[in-house]
C-alpha cells in the first residue's frame, strides 16, 4: 500500500472514472472535492450566527470574528467555506432565512451555476497606428495581412486590429483618421476572405469605422468604452457582432490619474451588470466582458481583479483578459516593454486558470506554446 497527497489542479471526473467510480457517483463526487471561499462583507450578526450553524449541518464551515456568537457588533465580516455540492445545499437552505440570508441565497446560487471555461482562444493584436506603446504589434496594409497569416499559423483563432492607440496619455484621434489606417488592411483581408477562415475583431468604439468593418466580414467589435455609444449597440445588434464590454475608468487620456476604487472587483461587477442590461434592451445576445487591466487600475487593482475573474463568472458570460506585455509587469519587475514576454505569460496563464477563455495578446507562437504545456497538466 501506499498514499499519494493529489494535487487540486486535477479533472476531477477523469481521476474518478480512472479508479472505477460508477457513473452516478462521479459527478456526487467531483462537486464534493472542488472547494470555494466567499468572502462575505457587513453581515448581520443574526444572519451569521444562522449560516455558520447552517454551513456546519451540512458539512461546510463559516469563518466568523470573535465574539460573534453574543452578538458584540450588528454586522461582521465572513467567510464561507464550502463545495460544490454544499454550495448547491446552502443557496436552497437560506431561502427560508431571516436577516437577508434570502438575498444572500440566491446570490450563492448564481455562483453554484458558474462554470471554469474547458477552452481557451488566443487573440492576436495587430496595430494600424505608429503609437501603439508595443512596437512589435505595429504593421501597415501588406505587412498587416502576412502578420496575420502568421498569427493564424501559430495558432490564433482571433486577429483583433486598431488604429488608435489607448495607452495612457494617448493622443486624441478623429474617426476619419482612424478609418484611413485600417482601410487598406480591412480591404485586403476582405478580399482574401479572411473572414471565412478565422473571427476578426475591429478594437474601436467609433461607430462609423464599426460599421465599415461590420461590413466587411468583422464578427467582434471589441469596444474599450463598453458600450458607451448607443450607435455602437445598434450596430452590434444589427449585425449580429459579438459585442466585448470592457471596463475603464476615465479615457486613455486621464484614467492613470490617481484612480481610486473602495472595492474594485465590486465596482466593475456593478459596471458588467449595467452594460449587460444595456446590449440586452439593444438586442446584442453574443457579449464577452473584459475587466480592463491598465486601464484605470493601479497595480493592486489589476491583480485583485486576475486573482477574483472567477468571481465574474457568475455573470454568464466568456472573459477576455489582455495583459500583454504592460507596465504593470514592469511595476512588479524592471523590464522594458519588449523584454515583458515572461511576465506578460505569467499574468496570462494565472487569469486562465482563474476563468478567463479568451486572452488579447502581442506573441501568439509563445501563448500557444504555454497553453499546451499547462493543458497537459490537465489530461
Amino acid at each position: 500500500m501506499w498514499i499519494e497527497r493529489v494535487s487540486n489542479d486535477i479533472d476531477y471526473k477523469r481521476v474518478l472514472e480512472e479508479i472505477g467510480v460508477d457513473g452516478g457517483g462521479v459527478n456526487i463526487l467531483a462537486s464534493k472535492m472542488r472547494h470555494h471561499l466567499f468572502y462575505i462583507k457587513d453581515l448581520h450578526v443574526g444572519a451569521a450566527n444562522i449560516l455558520k450553524q447552517d454551513a456546519l449541518s451540512i458539512g461546510a464551515d463559516l469563518a466568523v470574528p470573535k465574539g460573534t456568537v453574543v452578538a458584540k457588533q450588528d454586522k461582521v465580516d465572513a467567510i464561507l467555506i464550502v463545495t460544490q455540492k454544499q454550495l448547491v445545499e446552502l443557496s436552497k437552505k437560506e431561502l427560508a432565512q431571516p436577516f437577508g440570508l434570502k438575498e444572500l441565497a440566491h446570490q450563492l446560487k448564481l455562483f453554484s451555476r458558474s462554470v471554469m471555461p474547458k477552452k481557451v482562444d488566443i487573440m492576436g493584436i495587430v496595430n494600424a497606428n505608429e503609437d501603439s506603446f508595443f512596437e512589435g504589434s505595429r504593421f501597415k496594409n501588406s505587412q498587416a495581412v502576412g502578420k496575420i497569416y502568421e498569427m493564424l499559423e501559430q495558432g490564433a483563432s482571433i486577429i483583433d486590429i486598431g488604429g488608435v492607440s489607448s495607452r495612457p496619455g494617448s493622443a486624441v484621434v478623429s474617426a476619419q483618421d482612424e478609418l484611413e489606417r485600417i482601410k487598406p488592411i480591412v480591404d485586403a483581408l476582405y478580399e482574401e476572405k479572411i473572414y471565412e477562415k478565422t473571427l476578426l475583431s475591429i478594437d474601436s468604439y467609433e461607430s462609423s469605422v464599426i460599421s465599415y468593418v461590420l461590413e466587411r466580414g468583422f464578427k467582434i467589435v471589441n469596444d474599450i468604452t463598453g458600450l458607451a455609444d448607443d450607435e455602437v449597440c445598434r450596430l452590434c445588434a444589427s449585425y449580429g457582432a459579438t459585442a466585448v464590454i470592457m471596463h475603464m475608468k476615465g479615457t486613455p487620456q486621464d484614467m492613470q490619474k490617481d484612480p481610486v476604487y473602495d472595492n474594485v472587483v465590486l465596482h466593475v461587477e456593478d459596471f458588467f451588470k449595467e452594460r449587460i442590461a444595456k446590449a440586452k434592451d439593444f438586442g446584442i445576445k453574443d457579449i464577452v466582458l473584459d475587466v480592463g487591466i491598465g486601464f484605470g487600475k493601479r497595480l493592486s487593482h489589476n491583480l485583485e481583479l486576475i486573482k477574483n475573474l472567477e468571481h465574474f463568472l457568475y455573470l454568464g458570460y466568456p472573459l477576455l483578459v489582455g495583459a500583454s506585455r504592460k507596465s504593470m509587469i514592469n511595476e512588479i519587475s524592471k523590464s522594458e516593454t519588449k523584454d515583458r514576454l515572461a511576465g506578460t505569460l505569467a499574468l496570462h496563464l494565472r487569469a486562465i486558470d482563474n476563468g478567463a477563455s479568451i486572452i488579447r495578446a502581442h506573441d501568439v507562437y509563445e501563448h500557444v506554446q504555454a497553453l499546451h504545456v499547462r493543458d497537459a497538466f490537465y489530461k
